[in-house]
């Protein structure tokens, strides 16, 4: 059989707001995404891992730790409004043209999520691998705050729930749902910055980070954790603490 080109992307771009030059911020005496780079380059089906930056320091601190930049994403592709599908399109793209090179699948990491077990990468990646049908991967956790007690407003003064229309048959029998117990209350999932797997003909192709057909990959929501800003600082490193102790 015919081994897999799968590989990882690490988007990485300088002009973060809420923390300056984030993805390199030094988390526990590392750069933040030199933990990606590391459960990454430990999985056993990840087969490269490249780090997509605007920026010289980031690219030289990715290569430090094992990944490579072959290239350097350009100014339009790195303001703070820019989604990720031209980002991976253009990473996709370049080792098309330059490398003759075409990856079967995509594994899209986030540098703010270090908490990364390299068997998670495998079983979500095989997850894929298994359901040929499927358009992505992505991970879930159980929300931590369920939208049935949160509200959405439009033209009318009044606050309207945000999941009526999707729950209809539910609020018929519970129509003040956000009096409820929680545990009453349906079971909703949140997207996180973990991992996302696509095949190539869904970000290239299908023009799309996720396509239609998704599939759910549960993880521990004990390792949930994502640095967007100082606030979240201090709790990624005390759960990195504990983690990394448990880990030795």
């Amino acid at each position: 059989m015919k081994k897999r080109n799968i590989i990882a992307i690490i988007p990485a771009r300088g002009g973060s707001k809420s923390i300056p030059l984030k993805n390199i911020y030094p988390i526990l005496g590392k750069p933040l995404i030199a933990y990606t780079i590391e459960a990454a380059k430990k999985s056993k089906l990840i087969t490269r891992v490249i780090v997509s930056t605007d920026h010289e320091k980031i690219a030289s601190i990715s290569k430090k730790f094992g990944a490579e930049v072959p290239f350097r994403r350009p100014a339009e592709l790195s303001g703070d409004k820019v989604t990720d599908l031209p980002v991976f399109q253009h990473a996709i793209s370049w080792l098309e043209k330059e490398e003759n090179y075409r990856p079967d699948i995509i594994v899209h990491l986030w540098a703010t999520s270090p908490l990364k077990r390299p068997a998670d990468l495998d079983q979500a990646i095989q997850l894929l691998i298994d359901n040929p049908g499927a358009d992505s991967v992505l991970s879930v956790i159980d929300a931590p705050e369920t939208p049935f007690k949160m509200w959405r407003s439009d033209k009318s003064k009044y606050l309207k729930p945000i999941l009526e229309k999707d729950y209809k048959n539910f609020y018929r029998t519970h129509p003040e749902p956000f009096s409820l117990p929680r545990q009453v209350l349906p079971k909703v999932l949140m997207q996180t910055g973990y991992i996302c797997v696509a095949p190539y003909k869904t970000i290239m192709k299908k023009n799309s980070m996720r396509g239609k057909k998704i599939l759910p990959f549960h993880y521990d929501n004990a390792i949930f954790t994502e640095m967007d800003s100082f606030r979240d600082l201090y709790y990624t490193e005390s759960l990195m603490k504990d983690f990394l102790k448990k880990s030795r």
